[in-house]
């Protein structure tokens, strides 16, 4: 095995999802390297999402292989796979809405959060002070007692990526995590993110704003209708003419 496959997390091998006689994912192959952020770009309806659905096992694959620090996770329950250290957003955030923020993390610190969980007081002194730490990173400390339908939107991001930290998955899949946010919020938002990464946290990412695209990638993986057309360093993708034709709904000939 060479250094760069010890480098990579999850490999994607001539990935395939049909539903009928409709292919939304097409032969796709792609390699998530550890410790940097991937950025999964294309037109809607190029088949991120459903990407995102495959390697978490919302969704079972038509054909393909999808491989978590070289063993095949394809067909195993979602809940298998995010203990195994994959964790995910959603756009639509599926927080507890009248949960408090605190609730929200313990929530996912399975099995740490169960109320017989052994380590006594000690033990949820540890647990306190986690996700005190994690509101802490994610400016939510002085709402650590609101119910998250309280919270502005942006805030509820903030809450839906403080879930994924409580996790300790190292990968996060994020669908659109700074979409919406105000200029201070995304600002925050990448700061969080590339001191998460520096920590050892790898990181894919489906964005559509260009400037969050830009300032946050390392790597950039370009879909079109189930295909993977380019993945490769943000300069050479993003400069590509006839990616951008695509990207921008522009005729190409």
């Amino acid at each position: 095995m060479t250094q760069a496959d010890n480098n990579v997390l999850l490999r994607i091998t001539n990935l395939q999802k049909n539903f009928g006689g409709l292919q939304v994912t097409n032969n796709v192959s792609l390699d998530m390297r550890a410790g940097i952020v991937t950025t999964l770009v294309g037109p809607n309806g190029a088949g991120k999402t459903t990407l995102f659905n495959l390697i978490t096992g919302h969704l079972v694959p038509t054909g393909g292989d999808i491989l978590w620090k070289g063993k095949s996770i394809v067909g195993q329950a979602h809940w298998k796979i995010a203990r195994q250290g994959i964790a995910r957003s959603f756009q639509d955030l599926r927080l507890f809405n009248q949960m408090t923020v605190e609730e929200n993390v313990l929530t996912v610190m399975e099995p740490v959060s169960w109320i017989w969980q052994p380590g006594g007081r000690a033990g949820r002194k540890a647990r306190q002070e986690r996700v005190m730490d994690i509101l802490t990173r994610t400016h939510l400390l002085d709402k650590a007692k609101t119910r998250a339908i309280d919270l502005s939107y942006a805030e509820r991001k903030f809450l839906s990526l403080a879930r994924i930290m409580a996790t300790d998955a190292k990968m996060w899949l994020l669908d659109e995590p700074a979409s919406g946010l105000d200029r201070g919020s995304y600002e925050r938002f990448l700061e969080l993110l590339r001191s998460e990464v520096r920590q050892g946290v790898t990181v894919c990412i489906i964005e559509h704003n260009l400037d969050i695209v830009i300032g946050i990638s390392d790597r950039i993986a370009f879909l079109d209708q189930g295909k993977l057309l380019a993945d490769g360093d943000p300069d050479t993708v993003l400069k590509d003419p006839h990616l951008a034709a695509i990207y921008f709904g522009e005729q190409t000939t």
